[in-house]
């Protein structure tokens, strides 16, 4: 079992930045690839970044490129998404989530086996 909880989020202008952070309980950590997803209201959730078990592999949604990093502590059993030339776009609520493999870290939800409550990120114009 996996618990996550992340935290960062907040209210920014456009052009803004914010890192979210995502804190994982147990001794298992660097077992699981990771990801941040985000959903709006009425929208389904969608893959914005993702990180491989030991960090050697990262993927981003085409939204994503450019603006957004993720990154992983697994001496300190967090990963970290740093949001750059943040946008209205953008505004969402952001989870983090495990996925119990090794290997390039999945695009869908379905693949991911725990979840974090979320966090909002709301980019102002």
């Amino acid at each position: 079992q996996v618990q996550l909880v992340e935290s960062g989020g907040g209210l920014v202008q456009v052009g803004g930045s914010l890192r979210l952070s995502c804190a994982a309980s147990g001794r298992t950590f660097s077992s699981y690839a990771m990801g941040w997803f985000r959903q709006v209201p009425g929208k389904e959730r969608e893959f914005a970044a993702g990180i491989s078990a030991r960090g050697g592999i990262t993927g981003y949604a085409d939204s994503a490129k450019g603006r957004f990093t993720i990154s992983r502590d697994n001496a300190k059993n967090t990963v970290y998404l740093q949001m750059n030339s943040l946008k209205p776009d953008d505004t969402a609520v952001y989870y983090c989530a495990a996925h119990r493999q090794f290997g390039a870290p999945p695009a869908t939800s379905d693949k991911y086996d725990y979840w974090g409550r979320g966090t909002q990120v709301t980019v102002s114009s």
